[in-house]
């Protein structure tokens, strides 16, 4: 991790709050390098949209604990000024979010928007960042962008507006591009084409991305490395392969035997029992054991009272479980026969 351009270690993220202290980020870390792309993946609430917030400096500090360090290249970010984090988000680092007609100012025309972009980072003319602006729309796949540079967002269809949002996040060839959950208000066909333009960019500008999502499907077409979270913590993390063909954590392999297959329309989903727990009161032993199917599979109830860590398994591949790695696979190997069976028996 130290070599890494991009560096996450031990993040702490929490809220006092009236009813207690809500961890909703807790000793996560991670590292991805230019040109790579790391996706976290987990439920909603599970503390990947926070994570990614505390790296931009968007956590109130006011209002929250923001502890442990992050570093973009030499930049350290949780100990960052304002002033210094302003410096640095749109130009070594950028984000795009949920929903691009929220983030767009509606009384602004896109071409203002992306022309401010470039000159509160650059000391560039009107015209020169208006240049920029147009080539930039072209970029994305923007249709006549001579013409759409002086739209307002409401006059563009969802995805030209995330497409929009990407040109911002791109325009002065940030070296970080953070994507919280991009293709979320999209249709399938309009996701399939920003991930394409997000991979393409990629290769252009040779960009670190860290990829908000809970869509595996989406995860499994650009990451080269996956962690996947739950009740604020890393549950697993590992290379492509290693979650997709090797999961080991019970969460992991839930996840995957929930995900719709298109040779089983019929068929119902397969969805985690329950649901996560309160960040304000976490389960005294492992958190996901009181909806875990393998809970059972240790004597003297052992998942309710000793909390794992995130071990190794290989110099990739990492899990917390407190079952043994035998137990792991043979869960993960009877579960997901079993989502195939029912797929094929729908087919």
């Amino acid at each position: 991790m130290s070599d890494a351009y991009v560096r996450v270690e031990d993040l702490k993220v929490s809220f006092p709050t009236e009813d207690g202290l809500v961890r909703a980020v807790d000793g996560v870390s991670f590292s991805v390098e230019r040109g790579q792309t790391i996706a976290i993946v987990g439920e909603s609430g599970s503390g990947k949209s926070v994570t990614s917030q505390a790296l931009m400096g968007l956590v109130n500090k006011r209002n929250a604990r923001v502890e442990g360090r992050a570093f973009i290249g030499d930049n350290e970010l949780i100990s960052a000024s304002d002033e210094q984090l302003r410096k640095l988000r749109g130009a070594e680092m950028s984000m795009i979010f949920q929903d691009p007609f929220a983030s767009l100012h509606p009384f602004y025309r896109i071409g203002s928007q992306l022309v401010e972009t470039v000159r509160v980072h650059r000391q560039v003319s009107k015209d020169d960042a208006r240049t920029e602006a147009i080539d930039m729309l072209a970029r994305v796949g923007i249709p006549n962008p001579e013409r759409r540079i002086d739209d307002y967002p409401h006059q563009l269809s969802g995805g030209m507006r995330q497409r929009v949002m990407i040109a911002m996040a791109l325009i002065n060839g940030p070296s970080l591009l953070i994507a919280d959950e991009p293709t979320t208000a999209l249709d399938v066909t309009v996701q399939a084409q920003i991930m394409e333009l997000l991979a393409e960019l990629q290769v252009q500008y040779n960009t670190a991305i860290i990829l908000i999502t809970h869509d595996l499907g989406v995860v499994a077409d650009v990451a080269d490395e996956v962690a996947v979270m739950y009740a604020g913590r890393l549950v697993e993390r590992g290379t492509l392969n290693d979650i997709f063909y090797s999961p080991e954590m019970p969460y992991t392999v839930g996840l995957l035997s929930s995900v719709p297959r298109l040779d089983a329309v019929s068929e119902r989903l397969t969805p985690i029992k329950g649901q996560p727990p309160s960040l304000i009161n976490l389960p005294p032993g492992c958190v996901f054991q009181p909806r875990c199917a393998a809970a059972s599979w240790l004597p003297d109830n052992a998942c309710a009272s000793e909390r794992p860590e995130l071990l190794s398994v290989t110099s990739t591949h990492s899990v917390r479980c407190l079952l043994d790695k035998t137990q792991r696979d043979q869960f993960a190997a009877e579960s997901l026969a079993a989502a195939a069976g029912r797929a094929g028996g729908a087919s």
